[in-house]
């Protein structure tokens, strides 16, 4: 009895250790899946009880049990070109792209109402568009998704008027739903399913399909499920993230990075400090063993902020001498993606007072009180009072007030801003100071970068922000990779890195051993009329 007690225990200790890693579902992960009853599934809907799934080349729809996917009956579809499909609690509507008419490339959409029980067409309106493919009720409105004009329709079910248009998350949108708050849109092309805010058409969301066609897509209260007609399959997907990201692409490399110090002379470089910031685990990026150097560094430091940095001390370096300072990192880095749901963003008011105290920080270089941060902020976010929304509404603002240029210098966010345009650090500053100046604590994180090959070389760099967000903690921002045409592309820098970036460092401002700089650093004491150069650079290898 106590060796059986003692392996129940050890099974249920194991499993609470490994608990986060099989059993945590993330927004889009499937639950099941069923074949379709036909070959050329399109839209797809749920009328309280069962599915509803329309197919092109069989001309039916198709009421389907969600707990078995059985066929419960069918009914013939209004027309020959069927594609999306809602439920306004009442009847099915069903939109047809080729307007009633089997002819090729006559694009000319036409949306019917239907009746569930023997298909008889109810009610014609003409579609807003004229490809449309997804289709949804809101409780009051109909709304459409359109491949050919790539854009989020809500129209009136009475004559098709718009409502309002809204760009499509990205390039070929094709299934859509309501869940009640926020649409979902999936795309073909990118193979993903967004979640759209319906006022501002902004991506909040991002997570793969489950298949490479992803046509229709409908919410039952509780879960996503997915239409693919490449695979035939139906899926049901999990909505309700319980862990706040999914990473996947794990990159291992070796990375070196190197600070060099040329003297052209004529004189001695006296003294020369050179930091390079350590690397630390992150959710994203794991340190494989120990990291080294060359030569031994002087000692290791840390700055205010935590940041930790190897310090090198050169003396006397005579005309002509080459030193440098390296460090070799053995790291795992990952793709990693956010599923972020504004409502469960915690207030300012629980964000911890360590975390306040320190990255709500004012200084020259951030301006906060300066005029023209307080009266962006005071125009962007208004009365806003979720962290979420305030970082997102900056994040657009600047995509729409600012574009990138490498203009020399890190100059103030006050004057960055005005002028609107700036590096990749410089918009960091502006980010930072906006979200500051609405009690909302950010800081930058800076790193060396894959540039392309796995076998890569970097002497350009990348810096980003991060802002805290209560009940999820600290998410990557970039506001300058943001600045992006389609709303999707927006998203995928709010929330999201790549498996491109080893993070070095991690700062609020101005450091005593880093400065404003990331990855390192340098400080020199010279004889008069003597020339220093220092070079950075990173060099990749892949770890097979």
């Amino acid at each position: 009895m106590k060796k059986t007690f003692s392996g129940i225990f050890v099974l249920f200790f194991v499993s609470l250790i490994l608990f986060p890693a099989f059993l945590l579902a993330y927004t889009g992960e499937v639950i099941k899946s069923y074949k379709t009853p036909g070959k050329f599934p399109t839209g797809m809907t749920f009328d309280g009880e069962n599915l509803w799934l329309a197919d092109r080349k069989a001309d039916k729809l198709f009421c389907i049990n969600p707990k078995n996917g059985k066929v419960v009956r069918s009914i013939p579809s209004p027309a020959y070109w069927p594609t999306g499909l809602a439920w306004d609690g009442e009847a099915l509507w069903n939109a047809d792209v080729k307007g009633g008419i089997p002819l090729s490339e006559n694009y000319n959409g036409v949306i019917y109402r239907v009746d569930p029980n023997d298909g008889t067409i109810l009610k014609v309106v003409q579609s807003p568009s004229s490809s449309p493919r997804g289709l949804c009720w809101d409780g009051k409105y109909l709304w459409c998704v359109d491949d050919a004009s790539d854009e989020l329709i809500q129209f009136s079910p009475d004559d098709g008027t718009t409502i309002r248009s809204l760009k499509s998350p990205s390039v070929d949108p094709r299934g859509l739903t309501f869940d009640g708050k926020y649409l979902w849109v999936s795309d073909r092309i990118k193979d993903e399913i967004y979640m759209v805010d319906p006022e501002s058409g902004c991506v909040i969301i991002i997570t793969d399909s489950p298949g490479p066609y992803s046509r229709g897509l409908c919410y039952t209260g509780e879960n996503l499920w997915s239409a693919d007609s490449e695979y035939d399959k139906i899926y049901k997907l999990e909505i309700d993230s319980k862990q706040n990201f999914k990473l996947s692409n794990q990159r291992n490399s070796k990375i070196t990075i190197i600070h060099q110090l040329s003297n052209f002379g004529p004189g001695k470089a006296k003294d020369v400090d050179i930091h390079i910031a350590i690397p630390v685990d992150r959710p994203n990026q794991k340190i494989n063993g120990e990291i080294t150097y060359s030569p031994k560094p002087t000692e290791i430091v840390k700055d205010k902020w935590g940041q930790e940095t190897a310090h090198f001390e050169f003396k006397n370096i005579s005309s002509g001498e080459i030193r440098d300072a390296e460090m070799f990192v053995n790291a795992s880095v990952s793709d990693i993606r956010y599923f972020i749901f504004p409502d469960k963003v915690g207030s300012l008011e629980e964000i911890p007072p360590e975390i306040s105290g320190l990255y709500l920080e004012n200084n020259e270089k951030y301006g906060t009180d300066h005029p023209v941060i307080q009266n962006a902020v005071k125009n962007v976010v208004g009365d806003e009072k979720n962290p979420f929304w305030i970082a997102r509404k900056i994040f657009n603002y600047l995509i729409d007030n600012m574009y990138y240029e490498m203009v020399g210098g890190w100059n103030t966010a006050p004057t960055v801003l005005e002028r609107g345009n700036g590096s990749c650090s410089e918009y960091s500053f502006v980010y930072i100071a906006m979200c500051r100046a609405a009690g909302l604590p950010a800081r930058y994180v800076g790193s060396v970068v894959v540039r392309g090959d796995e076998s890569s070389f970097d002497d350009v760099f990348h810096r980003w922000v991060e802002i805290y967000l209560p009940n999820y903690g600290w998410i990557p921002v970039d506001p300058s990779g943001g600045d992006r045409f389609s709303p999707r592309d927006q998203a995928n820098y709010f929330g999201h890195l790549a498996n491109r970036f080893l993070i070095t460092t991690e700062g609020g401002g101005g450091s005593e051993t880093m400065g404003w700089t990331y990855n390192s650093n340098d400080f020199q004491v010279t004889e008069p009329k003597t020339f220093l150069i220092f070079d950075r650079f990173a060099d990749w290898e892949p770890i097979e």
